[in-house]
């Protein structure tokens, strides 16, 4: 599922279909497109796109990858609570553009999701 939005923010959880923790998950994800509309959100099931998780190696569920434009600035397994990354989200959402470009090139951790864990690069068009 893909939720269009014309924002700059994409919120992606990778998943599968016979994870039961996913399925749980997935109304509260759904939810968070409503309160937050500037937001694109998209449920991957990396069995059924394999091309979108790429290299990205998904040992837990959920995983979230969450980008502004081309910048990763959270990508790994979170706790399936959807007030989590509700509060991520305001986080990022509240940083300028500079500031999130600084924030995603911050440590060697997230430098390392640079390239690896962009999802907006492998979605369709």
């Amino acid at each position: 599922m893909f939720v269009e939005s014309a924002g700059e923010f994409l919120v992606s959880c990778l998943c599968a279909q016979w994870c039961g923790t996913c399925r749980e998950y997935r109304p509260g994800f759904d939810s968070l497109a409503t309160k937050f509309p500037g937001v694109a959100f998209r449920w991957v099931d990396i069995e059924d796109e394999p091309e979108i998780a790429g290299d990205l190696d998904v040992e837990n569920f959920p995983t979230l990858v969450i980008q502004r434009g081309h910048d990763v600035l959270f990508c790994g397994p979170m706790l399936p609570m959807r007030h989590l990354l509700e509060r991520l989200l305001e986080t990022f959402l509240a940083q300028t553009a500079e500031e999130s470009a600084q924030y995603a090139r911050g440590n060697a951790e997230r430098l390392g999701w640079q390239g690896l864990a962009d999802i907006r690069a492998r979605l369709p068009e």
